[in-house]
C-alpha cells in the first residue's frame, strides 16, 4: 500500500474502475454469446438478441472498454452472420 495520499486515492480509484469494467465486460460478453446462440438455433428471437448485443458493444465503446474499430468489426461479424442464417 502507498504512503503519499494521492497515490492511496489512486489504488481506491483504479480498484473502483476495474470492478466496473468488470461488471460491463461481463454483461457485453454474455449478450454476444446469446446472440451467437440466437443465431446458430436460428431462433425467431434472432433480431433482438442481435440488436441487445449491439447496444451493449456500443455502451461499451462509449464507457472506453472497446476500441471503435474493434466494435465495428464485432458489429459487422454479428449482422454478417445472423444475414446469413435468414437465408
Amino acid at each position: 500500500m502507498p504512503n503519499i495520499k494521492s497515490a492511496k486515492k489512486r489504488v481506491l480509484v483504479s480498484e473502483a474502475r476495474h470492478e466496473r469494467n468488470k461488471s460491463y465486460r461481463s454483461a457485453l460478453r454474455t449478450s454476444v454469446k446469446k446472440a451467437d446462440v440466437a443465431i446458430s438455433e436460428n431462433a425467431q428471437d434472432m433480431d433482438t438478441a442481435v440488436k441487445a448485443a449491439v447496444k451493449k458493444i456500443d455502451m461499451a465503446v462509449s464507457k472506453g472498454l472497446l476500441h471503435k474499430n474493434t466494435a465495428a468489426r464485432k458489429k459487422s461479424n454479428l449482422v454478417v452472420r445472423m444475414n446469413k442464417a435468414a437465408k
